[in-house]
This record gives C-alpha cells, sequence and structure tokens, in this order.
C-alpha cells in the first residue's frame, strides 16, 4: 500500500462543487445588479437637483424623448450592464478579454454615474458632454470586444451604445441652444 498518493489528494482543495459554483454565479449576478442599481439612485439623486425646475426651462430640440421614457429606458439599459458584466466575468480566467472588459465595464458605470452629477447637479450641459464624450468612447471600445468574447453580450451592450450616442446628441443640442 503506497499512502502517497492520498495524502497528496487529501492535501489539495477539491474542486468547488457545480452547486456551489451556481451559487457564486448567482451572488455575482445579484451583486453587480445591486452595483448597477445603486449607481442608478446615486445618478437619480443628482438628476432630482436639476429636473424639475432647470431642465424644463432648457431650450431642447424637438426631437427629445418625452420624460417619461428615460425611467424605464434607464431600468433596462441597467439591467443589460449587469448581465454584461456577469456574462464577462463568468468567461474563463484565461480569456483574452475577460479582465480588460471588466476593466472598461467598471470605468463605464462610474462614468455613467458622472454624467447625471455633471448635467443635471451642476446644471452644466458643457461638463455633462466632458463626461459623456469618454463615456461613449469606453462603451463604444467595448462593443467589438464582446462581441469576439460573448456575442450574446454584444447584443445586450448593443441598445447602451445607441442610447448613449443619441444622449450624446441631445446633451450637444442642448449645450449648443443654451
Amino acid at each position: 500500500m503506497n499512502p502517497a498518493p492520498e495524502s497528496a489528494s487529501s492535501s489539495s482543495s477539491p474542486p468547488p462543487s457545480a452547486g456551489a459554483a451556481r451559487a457564486r454565479s448567482v451572488l455575482v449576478l445579484l451583486g453587480l445588479l445591486a452595483v448597477v442599481f445603486a449607481v442608478a439612485g446615486l445618478g437619480g439623486l443628482a438628476t432630482s437637483h436639476g429636473v424639475g425646475d432647470w431642465y424644463p426651462a432648457l431650450n431642447k430640440p424637438a426631437w427629445t424623448p418625452p420624460s417619461w421614457l428615460f425611467g424605464p429606458v434607464w431600468t433596462l439599459l441597467y439591467a443589460f450592464m449587469a448581465l454584461v458584466a456577469w456574462r464577462v466575468w463568468r468567461l474563463p480566467a484565461s480569456a483574452a478579454e475577460r479582465a480588460p472588459l471588466l476593466r472598461r465595464w467598471w470605468t463605464q458605470l462610474v462614468l455613467n454615474g458622472a454624467w447625471s452629477w455633471a448635467f443635471f447637479h451642476f446644471r452644466s450641459p458643457a461638463a455633462g458632454l466632458a463626461v459623456i464624450g469618454p463615456l461613449l468612447l469606453v462603451i463604444g471600445s467595448m462593443q467589438p470586444r464582446l462581441a469576439r468574447a460573448d456575442r450574446p453580450s454584444a447584443l445586450l451592450w448593443t441598445p447602451y451604445v445607441l442610447w448613449v450616442a443619441f444622449a450624446s446628441c441631445l446633451n450637444l443640442a442642448i449645450w449648443n441652444r443654451n
């Protein structure tokens, strides 16, 4: 009887069970949802400082969406953001795009939250442009990387890129008119 193989196997940690891995994955998804909706809440706090009196008084283009549309759109986009981060997190750690995508994801989340403060809280379309421009660059640069790493993530990310591109045009038009 050779005790070496037995002691070697008992000293290494066993691989996580499928149930434990699944539970961890669900917890990560819930954590990401909590983070994005916390950022949304902070953005809503900033927005409340200007949406009541300042924003309605601005000269806006005719193609400005109705106010009631922003809440549902952003709710969906924030949910998609969390799903994309979760899907990327689930990629193998060795996947070349995983770490750079997650770094960009956190960067875009900070910029996304900062935009509400720049535009609404400080009542500055110029400051909003200074934030939304880099935000659009970051999320736009993520799109082809997501397409290579995880096609469903790229599809979930597309509405966000399109909405922020539209919001950038709107921000620019408001800055130009005011």
